[in-house]
């Protein structure tokens, strides 16, 4: 394993665990081949684990979407292990530790399993001559992870689009799930909303039964589903036998029905498997969220609301939901955000809500982060928010906004893009395991914010044609 670990560039020195050279290693895999979205490496790489995934006693729920895909894999997840079986989760990105994107019964995959299990991913690919990507790497780290622990239930959370992610290397998913479809990453999945829900169709199986949720275009999945010969087509309503009885403008209500009606749809299939679970273990199992979703924390006087709102849907639900919330308060915002997002528009949303004198804007140390100068540039009006063009970093501005939010009584909401959440919430006192900076200092890389770097991703079949 030495020989391996040298190309990391930095083995000889004693300094740094195993965990942080070998995850640090897997940081700047993508620095060295181009990444093309594609089925070959994984499909290759699991077939020579065996395929664990595709063991028929295994119980695999698959789940993509523009937005709710990690609130709903975590829902389904949570209310799974309610039942008294072993569930493993796969979701992305992580906020401050690698090791979140893959659980088992809500814990963390421990530093000595990576250090375990992920140099024998590295021989395969030596040894197979296997050019995998970061998240290739990572989905079968998270395989042998889960076969290891034996799970009964694995819940999948798609990286990018479906069709040619790498968690499509599934072959007999027991349901997929389609949260939400909106327009995002459009350079690489399509320009237009029907185009975008072919590529997350693509995780619709023959056989298999769908569930898809309320924002999303049906006629265009129910096609993909025909094509494919799935199994039954379903929509939360129809599961569960009602429907909302309000306009509701709370996703997270709407993740929740999204992720009872999954639980149903299984209990349906695997009854002998979840014949414990009971109506209430699904309404308390559902209520999980995953952290910085309208995350509200108390920081000394201040009540601090995590969220990452980074593109324009959210940005401009996020603020309904605010007001909803406290109406009678006023806010202080720290923003960054990703620079291939619609800066403008999420500029505007906030501007909505308040004036740029309680904003902070900040810029991740992450090459995807976008630049303060732009964003300014993108809505004029930001000149006026506080920012520092000397130190743009995140803990001087939640530090300053946290002083500004005790004495004027405001609510502190840290909002944008994933990437500055890690520093965000080390500066506001979170105590939680965290990736230390030999790690994060690479993480920009090609990574940290999406399982990926897209910047030079290019899709095998060219852009958003049907296989």
């Amino acid at each position: 394993t030495m020989s391996l670990l040298e190309s990391t560039g930095d083995a000889s020195s004693t300094a740094h665990t195993d965990y942080e050279k070998w995850v640090r290693r897997l940081y700047l895999t993508n620095l060295f081949h181009p990444v093309k979205m594609g089925l070959t490496n994984i499909q290759r790489l699991h077939k020579l684990v065996g395929n664990p995934m595709d063991d028929p006693s295994r119980v695999v729920v698959h789940i993509a979407g523009t937005n709710g895909k990690g609130s709903v894999a975590l829902k389904i997840a949570n209310t799974l292990r309610q039942s008294g079986k072993r569930v493993g989760i796969f979701c992305s990105p992580h906020v401050s530790s690698f090791r979140e994107r893959m659980q088992v019964n809500g814990e963390l995959i421990s530093e000595d399993e990576v250090v375990d299990l992920l140099p024998q991913v590295y021989e395969l690919c030596v040894k197979h001559d296997i050019p995998a990507t970061f998240f290739e790497i990572t989905t079968l780290l998270a395989f042998l992870f889960y076969e290891k622990h034996q799970v009964d239930f694995v819940v999948l959370e798609t990286g990018l689009g479906g069709r040619l992610d790498a968690t499509n290397s599934i072959a007999h998913p027991a349901l997929a799930v389609i949260t939400s479809i909106g327009l995002e990453h459009t350079r690489i999945l399509g320009d237009t909303v029907e185009k975008i829900a072919k590529e997350k169709g693509g995780i619709i199986k023959k056989g298999c039964p769908v569930l898809v949720g309320p924002n999303c275009p049906q006629g265009v999945l129910e096609d993909c589903a025909k094509r494919v010969g799935a199994g039954s087509y379903y929509v939360p309503d129809l599961v569960l036998g009602d429907s909302l009885d309000h306009q509701t403008t709370d996703y997270d209500e709407e993740n929740q029905r999204i992720a009872s009606a999954a639980i149903l749809l299984l209990q349906q299939s695997h009854p002998n498997l979840l014949e414990d679970l009971t109506s209430d273990d699904i309404q308390k199992g559902v209520l999980i969220r995953p952290p910085c979703r309208f995350e509200e924390v108390q920081v000394g006087q201040v009540k601090a609301i995590l969220d990452v709102a980074h593109n324009p849907p959210a940005m401009e639900y996020l603020m309904v939901k605010l007001q909803n919330t406290y109406p009678s308060q006023s806010f202080r915002f720290v923003v960054g955000m990703s620079s291939d997002k619609d800066l403008g528009q999420c500029a505007r949303s906030l501007l909505s809500a308040v004036g740029p004198s309680s904003i902070h804007l900040v810029e991740a140390a992450h090459p995807r982060a976008a630049k303060i100068p732009d964003i300014v540039a993108a809505e004029p009006k930001f000149s006026d928010c506080h920012f520092s063009l000397d130190d743009r970093s995140i803990t001087k501005q939640v530090i300053n906004s946290l002083q500004l939010a005790e004495e004027n009584g405001e609510i502190l909401v840290v909002c944008g893009s994933v990437f500055l959440m890690a520093e965000a919430r080390q500066a506001l006192g979170f105590d939680e395991p965290r990736d230390s900076d030999y790690i994060s200092e690479v993480a920009g890389a090609g990574l940290r914010q999406m399982q990926e770097n897209f910047g030079n991703t290019t899709i095998e079949d060219g852009p958003s044609r049907q296989q």
